[in-house]
């Protein structure tokens, strides 16, 4: 159609992960999102990372008071960080604080007193090592971060009062086969756990969690492959099992 000038360069758009969907978008309900981040302090683990980074930039046009980024990727740090200071402006929150923090998860005291310094009243914890070969090949390192980050983590949001602790995890925590879905499944343990002693005084923390499955468009994931092989003219590689 283009070389018989059906249709012109012009006409041509850019492959949006939306059209890959096949169905409409489900919207946010806007009162529950007020409650836990309008006018308030809101911190995100993994801040660096693709789910956290949008976690982030969907918190910003919620208006938090303050919005904590963590992560222990200095790059990723501050390119998000460079981003949503840019959307804030455009956004014209003039009083908005956004705040890099450069940590890892498992340090249990700096993550003690970041907590206890800012006060966060909701955290998205979506630090994690999610790339299942790479878990895989380094499972020790996948243990640590992945359970013991969220088990620190978890009992600093309790002891410092955080009122809302989500957890991020995955479908591949249901009946896993890989150590990044164990791991998962553990770190979801950790918080089963601790939800368990609601009943003590200690007990301050509402915890909950979430299962993502495949997330279009996060790092590593098979749709920014298929985009760029499409955008060369492919061919486009499927594994057959």
């Amino acid at each position: 159609a283009l070389a018989q000038g059906r249709i012109a360069v012009s006409d041509i758009r850019e492959l949006e992960i939306e059209d890959l969907l096949g169905r409409e978008a489900v919207a946010p309900r806007q009162e529950l999102l007020d409650k836990a981040m309008r006018k308030k302090v809101v911190m995100v683990t993994g801040a660096g990372g693709s789910i956290g980074g949008e976690l982030c930039r969907q918190i910003l046009r919620n208006e938090p008071s303050t919005l904590i980024l963590l992560d222990q990727n200095e790059f990723a740090l501050y390119n998000i960080h460079a981003e949503l200071q840019k959307l804030a402006e455009l956004y014209r929150q003039e009083d908005l604080q956004i705040v890099p923090i450069l940590c890892s998860v498992r340090d249990q005291d700096r993550m003690e007193h970041i907590m206890q310094s800012w006060r966060p009243h909701t955290l998205y914890h979506a630090a994690a090592y999610k790339h299942v070969p790479l878990v895989e090949h380094n499972a020790v390192e996948g243990i640590k971060n992945n359970v013991m980050g969220t088990l620190v983590t978890a009992r600093a949001a309790n002891k410092c009062g955080v009122s809302n602790f989500v957890l991020i995890s995955t479908d591949k925590a249901v009946r896993p086969t890989n150590v990044m879905g164990a791991s998962k499944r553990l770190a979801e343990m950790v918080l089963q756990a601790l939800a368990a002693e609601s009943t003590s005084d200690r007990m301050r923390t509402n915890f909950s969690m979430v299962r993502f499955g495949n997330v279009l468009g996060s790092s590593g994931s098979v749709v920014p492959l298929f985009r760029q092989q499409i955008k060369e003219g492919g061919p486009v590689t499927l594994t057959h099992p």
